[in-house]
């Protein structure tokens, strides 16, 4: 048993390493090798995102931090956790959304590291780490103050950068420009579209399930990622739309009418006959217990070939259908307090 001594919000590995996060500033990492546990004190953590051995935490005071968990670091003078702040917020404002990006190590350019962040003012950023540039740390490249609220999610993607803000689930979108698949300043990222992904929670609801309703961004970087709308607690429909435009892919009903309590997108592994491609589902779980399995990447394929129709989310007359269903008094928008973004 090993303990962080305060509250843990997060659980996940890099690599063979387990990460047990606090807001309140705490960190452990347990070494599978050498089953050694470490705590470490930093600034209270707003948001965090992992990428290759890197631990990144994005905290308060407006600071990136970085720990490189494979080498698991030790400061020689106390024996310490290392914790290395990469970037500094010019507002300093909380950093409350992380995605950081690894472009594809080539022989003569080495790796670049990027990073998009969002900020409790709503501003979003995209710094970049230079393979000649590793001494002076990340490059501010891009801001954007598109949003009113908190950013609580973003991901930066081959292809797009998405941001999400606090005020209902409100996306913006931007096409991302790549050269020998490192980002580009030539044309720049450009605008892409804006939209809501309106999700009311159950006031109800036990402490901790929203990690079951997550909207996304789902599936690969150099993919198309999808977002899964649940529009009332209550209901037996679930909308899968493209992250990058907001575009509806389908609709998944529960088979047996009960309504859907959780959801998640998994990619599994093809089959090992050549040619063969993995596979994306989304599990629903439901109140009776049960759990359906959804065939996306059919889905995705007919979307694609076919021209998707100009629906987003419900349309009027399904929005009245689903809160027809739904007791308005027992539930409230998102909450607009920053939560940790955890990107997939």
């Amino acid at each position: 048993v090993f303990s962080l001594n305060v509250p843990v919000e997060a659980l996940f590995f890099v690599g063979n390493q387990l990460i047990a996060t606090s807001h309140t500033g705490k960190v452990g990492v347990w070494n599978a090798v050498t089953k050694h546990w470490q705590n470490q004190d930093v600034v209270p953590i707003s948001s965090y995102d992992t990428a290759g051995s890197f631990l990144i935490l994005g905290c308060n005071n407006g600071s990136i931090y970085y720990i490189d968990v494979q080498k698991f670091p030790l400061r020689m003078k106390d024996n310490d956790l290392l914790v290395t702040e990469l970037y500094r917020d010019p507002t300093e404002d909380a950093i409350t959304a992380l995605s950081v990006y690894l472009t594809p190590k080539t022989s003569d350019s080495g790796n670049w590291i990027e990073i998009a962040y969002g900020t409790s003012s709503g501003t979003v950023r995209v710094i970049v780490q230079h393979p000649e540039t590793v001494g002076s740390g990340p490059q501010l490249f891009q801001t954007f103050s598109v949003h009113r609220s908190p950013v609580t999610k973003i991901m930066l993607s081959e292809k797009h950068l998405i941001s999400v803000c606090a005020d209902n689930n409100h996306v913006r979108t931007w096409t991302v420009t790549r050269f020998r698949g490192m980002i580009s300043t030539q044309p720049g990222s450009t605008p892409l579209t804006s939209f809501k992904i309106l999700s009311l929670d159950d006031i109800d609801g036990h402490g901790g399930c929203s990690a079951g309703t997550e909207i996304g961004p789902y599936g690969e970087r150099d993919d198309q990622q999808v977002f899964i709308q649940r529009v009332v607690p209550d209901t037996d429909k679930l909308y899968v739309r493209l992250s990058s435009n907001g575009k509806r892919v389908c609709e998944v009903r529960s088979v047996d009418g009960t309504s859907i309590t959780a959801f998640m997108v998994h990619e599994c592994e093809g089959s090992s006959r050549i040619g063969s491609r993995p596979r994306r589902y989304l599990f629903s779980g439901h109140g009776n217990g049960s759990i359906q399995m959804w065939d996306l990447t059919t889905a995705m394929d007919i979307a694609g070939k076919v021209d998707i129709r100009a629906l987003g989310g419900p349309t009027e007359e399904e929005l009245l259908e689903l809160l027809d269903q739904c007791d308005l008094a027992l539930t409230r928008t998102p909450d607009s307090t920053p939560r940790t973004s955890t990107c997939r």
